[in-house]
């Protein structure tokens, strides 16, 4: 079948972040055979225009994937690769739908498609790139929602490194060393989140995460470090979190904050969600919204672009950075049926009341 040979062409192409090339001028000339105009930008994302309407929709996905191998294989009706979820299929459904769109829909639409670099890394390159170039009536992020989900919300995001150097001293002192004293920290820390997450359910609830923590063989001085991160609900912005933080700090230690995305949650009832539940409706299925506890180019995009924006693409994500990453062959087709029909109903909506019909392209 043409597009799971696509989409295995493309998972078969390794992508960690920061290189992405290969990957992308591989969708490029698949975008191109599709009878797209399609190019590598500077940021080395695989972009793509079809139409040359007044309505302006931007369909942008990572391709670039977590470190790790999973063999690229079909075993029944699963396709198996490290992307296959997260989230190269996304983008190739985005792709064929936009392939399969009628001819006759070119006067009245735009479609932008953007297979973004870097998602994965605190850098979001590729998303960062298009903020200032595109201007969307409405936004489409390719991300695994189940095909038949409507992903509305992402949380946002504090990456935290700590850092402790203090004169060296024998064991046998009762003063606690370097490490002993950012344990401590990220106690008080774990402590505060646990509190701050009493009665709220898994949304609206704070995370943490510790990353990394090392210690540098002591000579003169004692040098630990460590880094964490925080996954943050609407209800409390980077900077509230970054001054909790800081509160908690002793000030013999180092903090250096990162990686500050902002959490989004979307309406419910938009002409971008109606009409991607007229096309799960119309592929056979039931139409579900979902909120995620991760974070993604949604959270980077939301301040920039004040279009309606939602996250949807087959795949379970669960089996996000995996060894078993797989895509359910029909659920990926499913998608691209159920978008493709979504693309229609809005270019028959026409530009949304109020909205500036001189949109760059």
């Amino acid at each position: 079948m043409e597009a799971v040979e696509f989409l295995k062409g493309a998972l078969e192409i390794p992508s960690p972040s920061g290189s992405e090339r290969l990957v992308a001028q591989y969708l490029v000339h698949g975008m191109e055979r599709l009878g797209l105009k399609a190019w590598v930008d500077e940021a080395e994302n695989a972009r793509g225009v079809w139409g040359h309407g007044p309505l302006q929709i931007v369909l942008l996905g990572h391709i670039d994937t977590v470190a790790g191998v999973v063999p690229v294989r079909v075993e029944g009706e699963k396709l198996f690769g490290r992307g296959s979820v997260d989230a190269k299929g996304p983008f190739v459904s985005f792709v064929l739908a936009t392939a399969g769109l009628p001819e006759d829909l070119k006067s009245q639409i735009t479609v932008h498609l953007v297979g973004a670099t870097e998602e994965e890394a605190p850098s979001s390159k590729g998303a960062r790139y298009v903020a200032d170039k595109l201007e969307p009536h409405y936004v489409v992020i390719g991300e695994p929602s189940g095909w038949q989900g409507i992903t509305l919300g992402y949380k946002g995001r504090l990456l935290v490194k700590v850092r402790r150097q203090k004169d060296h001293f024998h064991s046998a002192h009762h003063e606690p060393n370097a490490a002993e004293e950012l344990i401590s920290y990220f106690t008080s820390i774990k402590a505060w989140v646990e509190a701050m997450n009493v009665g709220q359910g898994a949304f609206h609830q704070i995370q943490y995460t510790l990353r990394d923590f090392r210690i540098e063989p002591a000579e003169l001085e004692q040098v630990a470090e460590m880094f964490f991160d925080l996954r943050l609900p609407p209800r409390l912005q980077p900077e509230d979190a970054v001054r909790h933080l800081l509160a908690y700090a002793p000030p013999t230690i180092d903090l250096v904050f990162s990686g500050r995305e902002v959490p989004y949650v979307g309406p419910k009832d938009t002409p971008l969600t109606r009409a991607m539940r007229l096309g799960i409706r119309q592929a056979g299925g039931t139409p579900v919204f979902k909120y995620k506890t991760g974070t993604c180019d949604m959270n980077v995009l939301a301040p920039h672009w004040s279009a309606p924006m939602i996250a949807y693409g087959p795949g379970d994500s669960t089996l996000d950075h995996t060894p078993y990453e797989h895509v359910e062959i029909p659920e990926f087709l499913k998608a691209i049926e159920a978008l493709r029909t979504a693309l229609v109903q809005l270019s028959r909506s026409g530009v949304p009341a109020g909205a500036n019909v001189d949109k760059r392209r």
